[in-house]
């Protein structure tokens, strides 16, 4: 396959979806460290491994199999977690993309419940079913991981099931151990009805947000 995942600024009213630069490092730093206590079964950086991070994720993009964003706060303008498009896969013979996952995605404590995750969602949707005609976007998880499954249902995706010892484990102390995976998904024909509740979701966010 030589389809190369390359992801453009996307921006919303809330979010903008800025392909990750070793810039926003300094920002993920202060972000990562708001309040840990959301984070046990997603490993999101310490301040000092910000750069790290950044590094490696760049690492993961150079092979065209990942496109990581940064998410900032269009009120502040400052980098509030990470994503990215990534496992983008082709079957078919003139190597369009069929369909990709969303995922490495954190929040600091504050952007949380906020209707930023929404408005990402929205967006990486948005541009994955209608500039790249996928078929499918899958989202994954810990299967144990209750907050990030209720968080990815809420944005529209479906459950499909677990699959078992499916990737290593990013719970502290569980380091050299799998972990139970739960799988998610949108399809291509389901993308017009969830973008309809999604964007209904994101506006009564933005209603309730404070005016300035």
């Amino acid at each position: 396959m030589s389809y190369r995942l390359r992801g453009p600024l996307l921006e919303g009213a809330s979010v903008r979806l800025e392909p990750l630069e070793h810039r926003h490092a300094a920002d993920l730093a202060v972000a990562a460290e708001e309040e840990r206590g959301t984070y046990s079964f997603t490993w999101v950086p310490r301040a000092e491994e910000a750069g790290a991070y950044v590094d490696a994720q760049l690492e993961r993009a150079s092979t065209g199999r990942l496109a990581p964003y940064a998410q900032v706060s269009a009120a502040t303008g400052r980098a509030v977690g990470a994503t990215s498009y990534w496992d983008p896969r082709c079957w078919r013979s003139d190597d369009r993309l069929d369909a990709v996952e969303i995922g490495f995605t954190w929040l600091a404590r504050s952007a949380q419940g906020t209707g930023i995750n929404a408005e990402a969602k929205l967006l990486l949707f948005r541009h994955a079913f209608e500039e790249w005609g996928v078929s499918r976007v899958d989202l994954k998880t810990d299967a144990r991981n209750s907050r990030s499954r209720a968080a990815i249902e809420s944005v529209g995706a479906r459950f499909e099931g677990v699959l078992r010892n499916w990737s290593r484990s990013w719970t502290p102390g569980e380091e050299d151990r799998l972990r139970d995976t739960a799988i998610f998904s949108i399809t291509a024909e389901e993308w017009p009805a969830c973008r309809a509740r999604l964007e209904q979701r994101v506006a009564r966010f933005a209603a309730r947000a404070p005016r300035p």
